[in-house]
């Protein structure tokens, strides 16, 4: 099997691993959500359009971080609550995680497709346009989760918005998400590249 399955195999296991007595249901479906669906339409499409090495291996990073926040709810990741207390932090930042993670992702995904699907080529104009679709995901996902808090059992709605008493904390998401846009762009566009050169020369 080549790593791709490997891969997929994995963020399978561990979504299994992270239904197995989550601390709150409801949350873990919510938190799992874009695993579920994302997975399914990479799994669907792969065949009219793989993904390169690089975006395969983010996206399953990703899902591992999401997975690992729905089993235990973000703010209440072991590893998070460990740092917290160790070095004396006001909060458990896990989700700080996952929101670094939410503008890479989107970005090398968003950065590929464009360069595949469309005329634009890299530089500036790219660089600038990826970094604000990485955004501009963000903020809808901090929308989502006001309405999601609005709309569900409020203990539920809570738990899912993760700010944690923190009142810049959709500030603090948006922030991380744009940070690491413009940091997977920077590190990660070189190897992109080649990969996406191997897929045209095959």
């Amino acid at each position: 099997m080549n790593a791709s399955v490997w891969q997929a195999v994995l963020v399978l296991l561990v979504l299994v691993w992270s239904g197995i007595e989550p601390l709150e249901r409801d949350v873990w479906w919510m938190e799992i959500a874009p695993v579920i669906l994302g997975g399914g339409a990479i799994i669907v499409f792969w065949r009219r359009f793989p993904w390169t090495p690089v975006s395969v291996l983010l996206i399953t990073l990703f899902a591992i971080v999401l997975c690992v926040g729905g089993h235990y709810t973000y703010a209440s990741v072991p590893i998070g609550n460990w740092l917290r207390d160790s070095f004396d932090l006001s909060r458990n930042h896990y989700d700080r995680l996952g929101h670094f993670m939410q503008g890479v992702v989107p970005a090398m995904m968003s950065r590929e497709l464009l360069l595949r699907c469309t005329g634009l080529v890299r530089g500036k104009v790219l660089f600038w346009v990826v970094a604000s679709i990485a955004l501009a995901i963000s903020a809808c996902y901090e929308l989502l989760e006001w309405w999601t808090a609005l709309l569900v059992d409020s203990e539920a709605g809570t738990a899912f918005l993760g700010s944690q008493g923190d009142v810049w904390d959709a500030q603090w998401d948006m922030a991380l998400a744009l940070s690491g846009a413009l940091l997977a762009q920077l590190s990660l566009g070189r190897l992109q590249d080649r990969q996406l050169a191997q897929f045209e020369t095959s």
